[in-house]
């Protein structure tokens, strides 16, 4: 085929107490990207739509070109596609929106040149988008969203991903607040240093919530999911997150977190049912503090990104 569509989902990328180092993915929010094979050799982006005109044509800046550049280099291949991107998340939103781009685009790539690496041999050319995007080339967002699920990145020398289970009936409930907050201000709050004891907390924690999703022990991942290391510092930039997190626990929810570096807010819950009413107490909280949100209940999405 000449020409291809995929579809690359959301993702929430830390999980509280697993900073940098887990994530999943959402259903239904994402972005599409069209990869179309053409004479020459030259990547160009063509069409960028729901960006309102913030994001770079130009190939060498643009996520989606830098990512299938990546995964041409590693072949030694010298072909020439035409790149359409149709964003379905809002940018700088805490919910892999550079992520989602990079994954559908790789995946559209990779169909049109008949499938020459797997889904796992995508996730480092779309680490190379995630360097131009923000600074940094890691997979906590990438990953879970070309492979779907509950993704843990154990090392990066070399990369090893690992996919977790994922419980039936997890769902989660996205809160997207109406204000903007940067990366750059997310990471330049946090501690340096953290102490003996902050280390050993998170540790348990984070061992906690991947036995919890082994166990399909909902109790356990709502124990797990406390970060003593991040959230500390990023949720005094998250208006209402505290009396957030007081109101889900009267409706039954698991927990809560900040998704990525903010400002979205994830709750995890045991059934749709819980996740819908974390939903509305949650809008009210914003309600009240006069804070617009945007909010999104899912299943944890085990399939990733996909052709449409």
């Amino acid at each position: 085929m000449r020409e291809v569509t995929a579809f690359a989902p959301a993702t929430v990328a830390n999980v509280s107490c697993g900073f940098d180092i887990l994530g999943f993915a959402i259903d239904s929010l994402g972005d599409k990207v069209k990869v179309k094979l053409t004479e020459g050799s030259a990547l160009k982006v063509v069409e960028i739509q729901g960006d309102e005109g913030k994001l770079p044509f130009e190939s060498e800046k643009n996520t989606c070109s830098v990512a299938i550049q990546a995964m041409l280099d590693q072949m030694d291949l010298h072909v020439g596609m035409e790149i359409s991107l149709y964003k379905g998340l809002p940018l700088g939103s805490g919910m892999g929106s550079s992520a989602a781009s990079a994954a559908a685009a790789l995946v559209a790539a990779n169909e049109v040149l008949g499938k020459p690496f797997s889904k796992e041999d995508l996730v480092p050319f779309a680490m190379e988008a995630e360097r131009i995007a923000c600074g940094a080339a890691h997979a906590d967002n990438v990953a879970p969203s070309i492979l779907g699920g509950f993704v843990l990145i154990r090392g990066y020398d070399p990369l090893d991903v690992i996919k977790l289970p994922v419980p039936d009936g997890l769902h989660c409930t996205l809160l997207h607040p109406h204000l903007e907050l940067k990366t750059s201000d997310s990471r330049s709050v946090l501690k340096q240093q953290i102490s003996l004891k902050d280390a050993t907390m998170q540790s348990g924690n984070i061992a906690g919530l991947i036995a919890g999703l082994y166990k399909s022990d909902f109790p356990l991942i709502g124990r797990s999911l406390k970060d003593v290391i991040a959230e500390p510092s990023r949720a005094l930039l998250i208006p209402g997150f505290y009396e957030l997190r007081e109101a889900i626990k009267n409706v039954g929810a698991l927990g809560s977190g900040i998704s990525g570096s903010g400002p979205t807010i994830f709750i995890l819950s045991s059934n749709e049912s819980i996740a819908t009413k974390a939903g509305e107490v949650s809008r009210k909280v914003f309600d009240e503090i006069g804070l617009g949100v945007d909010v999104y209940v899912s299943k944890v999405n085990v399939k990733g990104a996909f052709i449409l």
